[in-house]
């Protein structure tokens, strides 16, 4: 187990901008968040691998800037439109095994467009999606986000049942805590399918803020991993807003290193 970062914390600075910002704060490990299509292009990615290369880094995990467009791209009532959604994400798919990372975040469908497929339909195309994902020897991972079907603890286990071949999760603490359920319990309930984390704590005031800055527990936290005996990685993400200096995010793998 790793402790890593998101390059989302440093938005809106460029990605390569917030790669080299991160890189000369400590860290070696990284969840690239794209934001724009030219940030997908092989020259483009070519480049950032080099940059991660000569500091010894790596990138473990993908995270797609079309993530609030899958309910309209992949999970509406139009076949179609999710044949033609596959072939954009198949993008990601080639990115994350150009720039060496194994993994891809996948949000899903909004409580907004729940009523356009079934549960079952929904199941469906995660696994044909998560087929042409492991063409590129990538895991395509389903995250729990508030006001997202995925924020159903009913729904998560059903996937597991359903489709266990395809069946992979990332658990988001932020996103479990919004969604009024414990870290702890949705990681238990992931259990052998979890394989990615992104970690963030939260203070008094209900702000998302850097881990050690609020109030969660990490050793019950950590203990929880060990005890579903999780091997993947822990990826530092929150907002531009939860910290002041870049110099925090620093301090914050520091922290976060003690329990590993």
């Amino acid at each position: 187990m790793k402790i890593g970062i998101s390059t989302g914390c440093l938005y809106p600075s460029s990605t390569e901008a917030a790669v080299r910002l991160l890189l000369d704060e400590g860290f070696r490990l990284f969840e690239i968040f794209f934001n724009t299509f030219s940030e997908l292009e092989p020259d483009y990615l070519d480049k950032l691998k080099y940059m991660l290369d000569c500091r010894c880094a790596h990138v473990c995990s993908v995270h797609p800037f079309t993530s609030s467009y899958e309910s309209f791209l992949l999970f509406s009532g139009y076949e179609r439109r999710f044949r033609d959604g596959l072939r954009l994400y198949e993008m990601y798919f080639r990115t994350a095994q150009r720039i060496g990372a194994d993994k891809v975040v996948l949000h899903g469908i909004h409580d907004s467009f729940s009523a356009a497929i079934t549960e079952d339909e929904y199941f469906r195309r995660f696994a044909l999606l998560s087929e042409c994902a492991k063409e590129y020897s990538v895991m395509l991972l389903q995250e729990n986000v508030n006001l997202h079907r995925s924020n159903n603890i009913k729904f998560l286990k059903s996937m597991k049942e359903k489709i266990p071949d395809s069946s992979y999760f990332v658990l988001d603490t932020k996103q479990a805590v919004l969604g009024n359920h414990d870290p702890c319990a949705v990681a238990e309930l992931m259990g052998n399918k979890l394989k990615h984390i992104h970690i963030s704590d939260r203070n008094s005031e209900g702000k998302c803020v850097l881990p050690g800055k609020g109030g969660c527990d990490y050793r019950k936290f950590f203990d929880t991993l060990k005890k579903i005996g999780y091997d993947g990685d822990v990826m530092i993400e929150v907002y531009r807003f939860s910290y002041d200096e870049i110099s925090e995010l620093g301090k914050a793998l520091e922290f976060l290193n003690q329990y590993i």
